[in-house]
């Protein structure tokens, strides 16, 4: 455990373990913070974790961590570490299991009024249309050799099979897929476990959302990007199922069994990694990116779903039900980008692990529509809890590799949620505040109770006041599908 005398205050929200803290690390560790939530990081392993990544070799600056930290596989969720090209390393704990987990939201041009009489037929045909939980399978039967055009082609596979359009494409990050996949890279069980899941929701933390605009903080960003107060809108988060699950796992154990051909000395072998520039980081990178372009496929065939779901649900009854996208963004993944140290710019391999993207205004791999004033950043409540809609800024660039949170975070242990909450119970509070639930189990709904989790509104405080993202708007939830 690390205690508070064991690191100092570097500003208002910004804290730091010295590199002289241990004589392995190679670079400072740093997390955003305020005073409540550190009261919560001391109270599990995330912070000697946070530690632990600055030992990796090749890593740049420092290691970072948002307010959302909590403790992971090797790296702490929340994490973000950079390793210099071309023998810095990559990590599969530094990505996580759930490849490319990440949000996508969708808008509409409705606001609640319009739509309230129709929010309980809405939630059980969303439940009915987009399958949910433990290996459940999906609608969307896969030819023979198709997976691979999936993992190669990502989201851009899935629009060209009617599931969507170009627009939706230009306002996903990377435009729905990562050059450089390779499906051969990608084991045969890995793509067993993906083979029937192309367009399914999955379990846990994955949720999608019937939200409305509770509040606009920014009303030119706001305008600029499709959102007004009253606006129904709709949240998807999941990634890239079994098949990231088992493409980390393969890695992991392969990383492990040749760890020592590269004289690596790690304090915890969760952290196992490889050179970026060895054929094992080449094929896990690889591997990782079919995942990924996996999981984009997945959220867009999801979005479909939502449409056709609307489109039985509102039809006839409703003048526009038109959905739109405002954006999808990935929060584990680990990309090779260009960032500035000490006035140059270098190749960096940026992980993040619980983490989001949030590039700031005129980066060029943003679109079009949003480049001059900053990509949007899409972070999720805890069921029952506002989410918020933030962009990205200059200063994120600066100080955190573009980077912010990606959520509230956990404070409870799943195993200790389902001991402690009853799900029945969570439900009829959550629907006596007139929030309709659909779910496929009570103790997974007990897992994902908002009493699980840090308060997200003073994680998303703490990134905004300390300027690596900015407020846009506030969502509340009316109805949540849930495995």
């Amino acid at each position: 455990m690390v205690a508070i005398h064991d690191f100092k205050q570097l500003d208002e929200y910004l804290f730091e373990v010295p590199a002289a803290f241990r004589k392995d690390m190679r670079v400072p560790a740093r997390f955003y913070s305020d005073a409540e939530l550190l009261k919560g990081v001391i109270t599990d392993n995330s912070l000697l974790q946070l530690i632990n990544t600055a030992t990796l070799p090749g890593i740049v600056k420092y290691a970072l961590a948002m307010p959302d930290i909590h403790q992971g596989y090797g790296f702490p969720i929340g994490g973000v570490v950079a390793t210099e090209l071309p023998d810095g390393i990559i990590s599969p704990g530094g990505v996580g299991y759930d490849i490319n987990c990440g949000v996508r939201l969708l808008a509409t041009h409705l606001n609640h009024e319009e739509i309230g009489p129709f929010v309980d037929d809405l939630a059980t045909i969303l439940y009915t249309n987009c399958p949910s939980g433990v290996g459940k399978g999906g609608s969307i039967q896969l030819m023979a050799g198709e997976l691979d055009q999936v993992m190669s082609q990502g989201a851009r596979w899935a629009v060209k099979k009617g599931f969507g359009s170009e627009a939706d494409l230009e306002r996903t990050e990377e435009s729905g897929c990562l050059d450089g996949a390779n499906p051969a890279k990608v084991s045969p069980r890995a793509k067993d476990r993906g083979q029937k899941q192309v367009g399914t929701l999955g379990a846990g933390n994955h949720f999608i959302e019937l939200d409305s605009v509770e509040k606009v903080l920014d009303a030119d960003v706001a305008q600029r990007i499709g959102l007004f107060e009253g606006q129904i809108v709709v949240q998807i988060h999941c990634g890239s199922r079994g098949l990231g699950h088992q493409v980390c796992g393969d890695y992991v154990k392969r990383f492990q069994k040749m760890i020592a051909r590269y004289g690596l000395n790690l304090p915890d072998r969760e952290l196992v990694c490889a050179p970026l520039s060895s054929a094992e980081g080449q094929d896990y990178l690889a591997a990782m990116k079919a995942a990924a372009n996996y999981a984009f496929a997945n959220r867009q065939v999801l979005a479909y779903h939502i449409r056709r779901s609307f489109e039985q649900v509102l039809a006839g009854k409703v003048s526009n039900h038109h959905i739109f996208q405002i954006y999808d963004i990935a929060h584990n993944m680990a990309k090779v980008e260009t960032h500035r140290i000490a006035g140059k710019k270098v190749r960096l391999c940026v992980h993040r692990k619980g983490a989001t993207r949030a590039f700031g205004p005129g980066a060029p791999e943003l679109p079009p529509a949003y480049r001059d004033i900053g990509q949007p950043v899409l972070v999720p409540g805890s069921m029952g809890t506002a989410s918020w809609v933030l962009v990205g800024t200059r200063e994120s660039m600066a100080r955190t590799f573009g980077s912010t949170c990606h959520g509230a975070g956990r404070t409870m242990s799943r195993k200790k949620a389902r001991k402690t909450i009853r799900g029945l119970t969570l439900r009829e509070e959550l629907e006596g505040r007139g929030i309709h639930i659909r779910a496929g189990s009570m103790s997974g709904l007990a897992e994902e109770a908002p009493a699980a989790y840090k308060d997200v509104d003073r994680v998303v405080k703490v990134v905004h006041e300390a300027g690596i993202a900015k407020k846009v708007a506030k969502l509340k939830p009316i109805a949540v599908i849930k495995g």
